[in-house]
């Protein structure tokens, strides 16, 4: 039974809570679960911002005044809206509570819409072409602040009679360093009163962290994987992925063959096209040769440009070739479509600076 906080206790985060968990919450204040369902429904459904008596007339007012006393939930103001030429994307500078900013992404292709949300501000694993590994780690998001961005796209949806469907953990951070937070954010995103994503809508994109991979095959998680690999060879990959060093990439790949083999999954493997570095046919057989054996597709990314980082991008030729020696293991590929890139909201690009 949940006691009454204190007056210094900080607020119960209302996003960060799953429908069960927060009908015991109301239950455990000695209310109907019946006022839990409609809070549910306005926090999915309706919020403009602030628990409000006026926009909620049926929950009761001693409820009210508690939840407005002992409970809190994430809008995160847009401090910063840019529109991409290509008419296809959105990206929003969102501020958190305690001052840090992170980018939430809003990518439209044919037939869906994505929302690439983050999970840090900042990230740690130091990717030396990722601008958000250029800029350091601040802190981990929590939930409800991951829950917040995904709601954030959905409300922009609904006012044009859509709705959110596919979501993509490939915004700033490294997800399996924030393993708790993203896997509770990533349930209560799933719950079909919710947001009802389904599981195989969400992907968790990681540098490598074999811990968190091997605990997501444990677990069953139900959500799509994704790895960015880069480099056939462990020399080449500690170059551009300095977590490299810490999982070195056989320990990944074992890992990557225990997940795909223990859950009878696809892992979607994800390789930044560098000019000259990368990008060879010699680089594709490496591939080839790598991950023969394990349920894969391979997600072929033009690099995109930062600040931090001189390379230049794969060409559109060396992909196709790429793209043919991967054939030739059977190995299904695609060429990543390049979304945003004028607004720096591509792949890589994500820094939190405007």
């Amino acid at each position: 039974m949940q006691q009454p906080a204190s007056p210094h206790a900080s607020p119960t985060d209302l996003h960060g809570l799953t429908r069960d968990e927060l009908r015991a919450l109301i239950t455990s204040w000695d209310f109907s679960p019946v006022h839990a369902a409609r809070l549910w429904n306005y926090l999915y459904y309706e919020a403009a911002g602030a628990l409000d008596s006026a926009a909620m007339p049926d929950i009761p007012a001693r409820l009210m005044d508690r939840l407005q006393a002992e409970t809190a939930f994430n809008i995160l103001p847009v401090s910063h809206e840019a529109r991409s030429t290509d008419g296809f994307t959105r990206k929003y500078l969102l501020a958190l509570a305690d001052g840090k900013k992170i980018e939430t992404v809003l990518m439209r292709f044919t037939g869906r819409v994505t929302a690439c949300i983050s999970s840090q501000a900042g990230c740690a694993m130091g990717c030396v072409f990722c601008a958000t590994g250029q800029m350091g780690f601040a802190r981990h998001l929590t939930a409800s602040e991951i829950v917040a961005q995904a709601l954030h796209v959905q409300r922009i949806l609904k006012a044009q009679g859509e709705r959110l469907r596919n979501v993509v953990l490939m915004g700033m951070g490294e997800p399996l360093h924030n393993y708790d937070a993203v896997m509770r954010a990533a349930e209560i995103m799933r719950d079909g009163s919710g947001l009802a994503l389904g599981a195989r809508r969400i992907t968790l994109s990681t540098v490598g962290v074999v811990p968190g991979i091997m605990r997501m095959a444990n677990e069953a998680s139900p959500i799509h994987l994704a790895v960015s690999l880069h480099a056939a060879t462990q020399a080449e990959r500690s170059k551009l992925v300095p977590a490299a060093k810490r999982w070195p990439l056989d320990q990944l790949i074992d890992a990557c063959r225990y997940y795909a083999e223990k859950l009878n999954r696809r892992i979607f493997f994800e390789w930044t096209l560098i000019d000259g570095q990368n990008d060879t046919e010699d680089h594709a057989h490496a591939v080839g040769r790598l991950l023969t054996g394990i349920q894969a597709q391979v997600n072929l990314i033009p690099l995109n440009p930062t600040t931090g980082y001189a390379g230049a991008p794969g060409h559109t030729d060396a992909a196709k070739k790429f793209q043919a020696v991967l054939a030739t293991y059977n190995l299904p590929s695609t060429i990543r479509q390049r979304r945003g890139i004028d607004i720096a909201a591509g792949c890589g690009q994500l820094a939190a600076t405007s």
